[in-house]
């Protein structure tokens, strides 16, 4: 197998990594005023994601490493054409994490509130943004015979890429309800498990709407059978946490996500950002790639340093594997930063 073949489907995975931890993070934060009715129910939600959300967030950041490195082609192309999206994404994240870190350095209710809001809006804005970008990746972009953008941000805003993100929001958000209901406990819990099921519901009918759009219009085999199970998996998910087995339910959205981002991949393949103009000139893993030399080293490199990686971030969520109530929660005194 060819390297650039290799690294193709390492950032995919990096992806697949991304969306399927970040993913509960952001549908936690979007839920945050649903399930947390009173200021202790709000802190159990953010103490479920407290000491995971920075480690799940890393996974773009080697993700767009990994891109830069082995595509350089593909990631000056997207973050030229995507500057504005790109940059919204950024700065919600950014938000997004002094949220988690402010919200608690002053006791004071109106404080706490606005903390809130941006924490809100720091994961909206990325659930429902990066679902735009990828389906204008799959469906193509204006791109000259130079493989440079030669449109505009309306020209990123077809029904087709706002589908999908409406189809990442709305998974997201069943991903953290789920999530929610898998380590929480008392009311919580309850309400977050009667909540996953009318979510998973509609990300359910979003998802196959897009997904049969995909596999359409550019999918292949793979694509098929990856989607196909995607689907299976989410409703078996569903369905789950409608008996109360949030375990199971939380693998099923996990794998729903996995198998629906590793389908997107393969129906990407060869491509890595393909031309809608006739006289443009699309990018593949080929003509976007670094080097051999280049490639070889990050291999090795990823070799080394990624079974590390994931043994760690495996470690913290063992050592934070129980369940978290109200009762947990201090009634009195300065209130507590999330977990870390």
């Amino acid at each position: 197998m060819e390297l650039t073949t290799v690294w193709f489907a390492l950032i995919a995975v990096l992806w697949i990594g991304y969306f399927c931890l970040e993913g509960f993070d952001f549908g936690v934060g979007m839920l945050l005023p649903v399930l947390g009715r009173s200021e202790a129910e709000r802190r159990v939600l953010l103490n479920t994601v407290g000491p995971v959300w920075d480690g799940n967030a890393v996974w773009v950041l080697v993700a767009g490493g990994a891109t830069f490195a082995a595509f350089p082609e593909w990631y000056a192309t997207l973050f030229s054409g995507f500057y504005l999206p790109l940059l919204m994404i950024l700065v919600a994240l950014i938000v997004r994490g002094l949220a988690f870190e402010y919200r608690a350095k002053v006791d004071d209710d109106r404080w706490r509130a606005r903390w809130d809001v941006a924490l809100v809006v720091g994961s909206f804005v990325p659930a429902l943004l990066w679902g735009v970008a990828f389906a204008n990746i799959l469906h193509g972009v204006p791109l000259d015979a130079d493989s440079e953008y030669a449109g505009g941000l309306l020209t990123l805003l077809h029904p087709y890429a706002l589908l999908g993100g409406v189809t990442t929001l709305l998974l997201f958000l069943t991903h953290g309800a789920v999530f929610l209901a898998l380590k929480t406990d008392g009311p919580v819990r309850r309400d977050a498990r009667g909540l996953a099921s009318g979510l998973g519901t509609a990300a359910a009918i979003a998802a196959v709407a897009f997904l049969s759009w995909t596999q359409r219009d550019t999918g292949d085999l793979a694509s098929a059978v990856l989607f196909l199970g995607a689907a299976v998996a989410l409703v078996l998910g569903v369905l789950a946490v409608g008996v109360g087995r949030e375990g199971w339910a939380f693998v099923g959205t996990f794998a729903a996500i996995a198998l629906a981002v590793a389908g997107l991949f393969a129906a990407l393949f060869p491509d890595v950002m393909p031309t809608t103009l006739a006289d443009g000139t699309g990018l593949t893993t080929t003509n976007a790639a670094a080097t051999s030399y280049t490639l070889g080293v990050m291999t090795v490199v990823a070799a080394v340093f990624t079974p590390v990686v994931l043994a760690y971030q495996g470690w913290t969520y063992w050592v934070f594997r129980q369940r978290i109530s109200v009762h947990h929660i201090p009634a009195a005194g300065r209130v507590p930063e999330p977990q870390r």
